[in-house]
């Protein structure tokens, strides 16, 4: 039986042998047809090119076609109504309609009536299409994959593939070929469709071999679903388009009665295998759940359905991708609770256990999130989506758990999700991309784990002076000492993805070429391990990761001769050596002796017809033809059988070989078996040395990203420097000659000096013209910060600087709709976190506080801000402004410096030149009215609301102001306040003592009034 079939490469359909021949005759039927001519019905109300073809939405979510035309119902034949009524009238499994508030996408209903009349297929297909209508199913069928009706119309109108129809119980397809299914998979995966693979469980020889002599079962070959694919949770390295992780996220949320927001969060990187579980309590404003949002950026979201605030939907999307995945799972039945998920893991015999009570062998975090119900209900969300996918068991058998801290306030500088978005670290404003963002300036790793490592490391600068001049010495060692970090250069520039990998070979699915890549990468990191250790005198960081290396020369002995590498790398197949595995030496001899009696048969013919032009031919799935001359066809006896032939030859078989033939495909089919199994075992006991492995896969993460750090410091130009730190009681900030480090030519720009603290004053304010360079002025700051912190350079003639703790930004303005939030209610919310987390080791930035406000609120709200954090926080930052006049509410405060952007101005053009240079003094104003003209604004326009803004200044109370100042008669009212707060301190009615800083501070400025 033959039957079409689509051809990848030109996207024709070809005829190729039915692998299950024996399935139902009108399933066979194909027809090679881009247009049908007269589709079925239901066929054209699924067409690519009807009105109720699928499409996708905006983040391509899988969208069930609606029928429009219910007239066409009409045009059903009579049989195939009930049959079909089903697809034209869609429901859930629970009977929900579409557009029903609880209609659930990922199931179909389908009527008793109709079971009734499918085919052996038909119930095969539609038993899984039913449960998961919102995925494409491939459905394996013979050498190729097939896609039925809603997902033949997505193949043909996203990708043009070809359709077919007629048979098949009046189902359109379209097909691809299996060894093709990666490339399909992931391209409709990339436009954000979820993909099933549904796959034989045999072939046509082993479910006769199965059936034989016993009763026999359906005519139809057995086909189990192998796997769900989605965008945030692939597995296979052929799939992966990017090296960083891909995190799954599930996210459990509760409010407790006092109305605080907390969240349990449980996510994996399916590539390697790595869960992170946390437990958070935040604050009104999510501040926290935004920065893990932010840390991670999930690809695919797991939450619980009704149980998720309109704020954390809105903090997600802005911290994710459109295509990120969103699935919402119905409580406790999918996204279970602490309790089931409990339960659940007990049951799943993920780990060695003698009962159900025995976790002896849990990894240590899960025998403590017991105690953390929500992060454990999250996990338990996770856990269910994973079983649904059938990935769980290779996942979570690895036990590779480990408990996420966000912000690791102990040993690291923290940045908010806020400063990581502000500050463009991973993401730039303009398009989300990574042009311009600090992590691509750092990111120069080899390897793709240590590329993810070294996001971890950007996530979380270090606070310890000793470890980061412990980093600095390692960059230092490795810029001064070519032969070290060529050594590692060309040790590590061949090594495959380990991480992921080795996770794969654990799951038992990792391809066979792959395995040698990772038994040689491996090796590769064993030879670079000896030759450090042997060649060169390495202390500091290297030193102690080198002596703790793994004893990967233990691991390796026993794969050294284990196999045929050659045979493995050449034909993907795992050839023991004689000796090693018993089973299959026993196959391969069986077989061996099935040849030798092909060959002995063969002798005999050729003597037996005196010819030695009798031979062996293959034709397809026909073996060990007898081909003959046909001269001698009228010898051949009448019970061999002829099954093709030429002009000139002829092809049997001879009851004999028809034997041997069979015998043949048995033992070929068995050893198949044999094969599979001895590769699992393989695998297992490459597994055992699993921990061995992954440190040795973090180790070199670690080198890479020192190695990547050396480089970065190399690449920087001049002047460029390794930053001194220093431990001293007040904080300080000295860089000279500063650059962006991001800025792609130094040549251009144009360097800065930044003082804070330290022998000046903490907070420089900050005044200057429109697109004078104030806010590259702030930025910059902060990522020579956190680049010192790191380990790495920054591009200064020389930098001095005590440790930061936090870096908090307040930039740009934005507003909250989906909480009815303004955009001055926005920016009071984060200057209110900057108020009551900021120390005095902390970095603060806040760029035009009170903008959003009326005038006089808004330079009210903005003196009383930076008057507290000067005088009572004593942070160090930047107070960037376009109150001019709030420079003379803080003349003389001793730590308040005012600083302006230097310009030139021409008012005869009304044209300012900037020079981008930071220097002391107010500016006189922001020449809106300069910038306008520069701009194209109609000179008209811009003539008038010069002469409305001469007029009005910005209010009478501004103006006002200016008068008394000018007097030198003005004393600023936090001054005043202060001295009040001071009077009352001394007669003991004041509590509130924040600490001997605002006392001095408070004394320092009236010494100077």
């Amino acid at each position: 039986m033959m039957r079409t079939a689509i051809n990848a490469s030109d996207d024709e359909f070809v005829p190729v042998a039915e692998d299950d021949s024996f399935e139902h005759v009108a399933e066979k039927k194909l027809v090679n047809v881009s247009k049908p001519s007269r589709p079925s019905s239901l066929a054209s109300k699924f067409a690519a090119n009807s009105p109720s073809t699928h499409a996708a939405s905006a983040t391509r979510k899988f969208e069930t076609p609606k029928l429009k035309d219910y007239g066409k119902k009409k045009s059903f034949e009579a049989e195939n109504e009930e049959r079909y009524s089903w697809l034209v009238d869609v429901k859930d499994a629970d009977g929900h309609p579409l557009g029903h508030p609880d209609y659930d996408p990922r199931t179909l209903h389908i009527p008793k009536s109709a079971w009734v009349k499918f085919t052996a297929f038909e119930t095969q297909y539609w038993e899984v299409k039913s449960k998961m209508f919102d995925t494409v199913v491939f459905f394996k069928k013979g050498k190729f994959y097939e896609l039925y009706e809603n997902d033949a119309d997505i193949a043909h109108s996203e990708f043009d593939l070809r359709l077919a129809g007629g048979g098949r119980a009046n189902m359109r397809l379209a097909g691809v070929p299996e060894m093709s299914f990666d490339h399909w998979a992931a391209s409709f995966i990339a436009k954000g469709y979820k993909v099933a693979r549904v796959d034989q469980a045999e072939t046509l020889l082993g479910k006769e071999m199965r059936e034989k002599g016993g009763k026999k079962e359906e005519k139809i070959i057995r086909r189990e679903l192998s796997c769900v694919l989605t965008g945030g949770t692939l597995v296979d390295e052929t799939m992966l388009v990017d090296e960083m992780s891909t995190f799954c996220v599930a996210i459990k949320e509760w409010t407790s009665e006092t109305g605080t927001p907390n969240f349990g969060i449980c996510f994996v990187d399916t590539a390697t295998g790595a869960f992170s579980m946390t437990e958070i309590e935040d604050d009104a404003d999510y501040n926290l759940f935004q920065t893990v949002v932010a840390q991670l950026r999930p690809k695919e979201l797991i939450l619980e359905k009704g149980c998720i605030s309109s704020l954390a939907i809105r903090i997600i999307k802005n911290s994710t991708s459109p295509g990120t995945l969103w699935n919402y799972l119905k409580p406790r039945v999918e996204f279970w609770d602490e309790d089931i998920a409990f339960e659940e893991l007990s049951r799943g015999a993920y780990f060695p256990a003698e009962n159900l009570d025995d976790h002896t062998n849990w990894p240590e975090i899960l025998k403590t999130v017991t105690e953390k119900p929500l992060a454990l209900s999250a996990f338990g969300g996770l856990l269910w989506y994973l079983q649904w996918l059938k990935i769980d068991k290779e996942l979570v058998t690895l036990g590779n758990f480990s408990w996420y801290d966000p912000v690791r306030m102990a040993t690291s500088l923290v940045l908010d999700g806020q400063s990581l978005q502000n500050l463009e670290i991973f993401a730039n404003s303009f398009d989300g991309g990574d042009q311009g963002t600090l992590f691509r300036l750092l990111n120069r790793c080899i390897t793709p784990f240590g590329k993810r490592l070294l996001k971890t490391w950007v996530c979380h600068p270090l606070r310890d002076i000793g470890s980061i001049n412990a980093r600095f010495d390692a960059v230092e060692l490795l810029n001064h000492s070519y032969d070290l970090q060529d050594t590692l250069d060309k040790g590590l520039a061949s090594l495959p993805d380990l991480e992921r990998l080795v996770s794969r070979i654990h799951a038992g699915k990792c391809k066979v070429k792959d395995f040698v890549r990772v038994i040689e990468g491996f090796e590769s990191i064993y030879e670079v391990i000896v030759k450090l250790q042997t060649e060169f005198e390495l202390g500091g960081i290297i030193g102690k990761l080198i002596q703790n290396a793994p004893p990967l020369d233990e691991c390796l002995a026993q794969w050294r001769d284990a196999f045929d590498r050659q045979k493995a790398k050449s034909d993907g197949l795992l050839i023991p050596e004689r000796g090693v595995e018993e089973d299959f030496d026993c196959s391969q001899d069986n077989i061996s002796r099935i040849e030798q009696e092909f060959t002995e048969l063969l002798r005999g013919y050729k003597r037996q017809f005196k010819s030695q032009e009798i031979t062996y031919k293959d034709s397809g799935k026909e073996i060990y033809l007898i081909e003959v001359p046909t001269r001698i066809v009228s010898s051949i006896p009448k019970n061999w059988q002829q099954l093709s032939g030429t002009q000139k030859t002829k092809r049997f078989w001879s009851p004999e070989v028809r034997t041997l033939v069979r015998q043949m495909l048995e033992a070929r089919e068995t050893h198949k078996n044999i094969v599979s199994e001895m590769q699992m075992r393989l695998y297992a006991k490459f597994d055992k040395f699993y921990s061995h492995w992954i440190k040795a896969a973090q180790l070199v993460a670690n080198l890479d990203c020192l190695l990547s750090l050396a480089k970065t410091s190399a690449s920087l130009g001049s002047p460029s420097c390794r930053p001194v730190f220093i431990d001293d009681e007040r904080s300080m900030l000295n860089f000279a000659e500063l650059r962006h480090p991001c800025y792609s030519s130094e040549q251009d720009f144009i360097p800065n000096d930044i003082l804070l603290g330290g022998a000046s004053p903490n907070i420089t304010l900050l005044t200057g013209a429109n697109a004078a360079g104030k806010s590259t002025v702030l930025r910059m700051t902060c990522i020579a910060v956190i680049m010192a912190q790191i380990g790495c350079y920054v591009p200064a003639a020389n930098a001095c600087l005590t440790t930061v703790d936090r870096i908090m930004t307040r930039l740009g303005a934005n507003d909250n709709i989906f909480a009815g939030q303004s955009t001055f209610y926005v920016e009071l919310a984060e200057t209110k976190k900057m108020l009551s987390q900021a120390t005095s080791r902390s970095l603060l930035v806040l760029d035009e506080l009170g903008r959003g406000g009326s005038s006089s609120d808004g330079f009210a709200i903005a003196e009383s801000v930076l008057h507290h954090i000067a005088t009572h926080v004593g942070s160090l930052g930047f107070f960037a402004t376009h109150y001019g006049t709030l420079a003379s509410s803080f003349d003389g405060h001793p730590e308040v410096e005012p600083k302006r952007m230097a310009i030139l101005v021409d008012e005869e053009e009304r044209k300012v030149t900037f020079l981008y240079r930071l220097e002391n003094g107010v500016s006189p104003g922001s020449f809106g009215m300069h910038v306008a003209s520069m701009c194209g604004i109609d000179k008209m326009i811009v003539d008038d609301a010069e002469i409305a803004a001469t007029e009005f200044e910005h209010t009478s109370q501004v103006k006002k102001l200016l008068e008394t100042t000018n007097d030198g008669q003005f004393i600023p009212l936090g001054l005043q306040s202060d001295f009040s707060w001071l009077i009352k301190l001394v007669e003991g009615q004041n509590d509130d003592v924040s600490g001997a800083h605002s006392v001095h501070t408070i004394l320092k400025a009236i010494d100077r009034l």
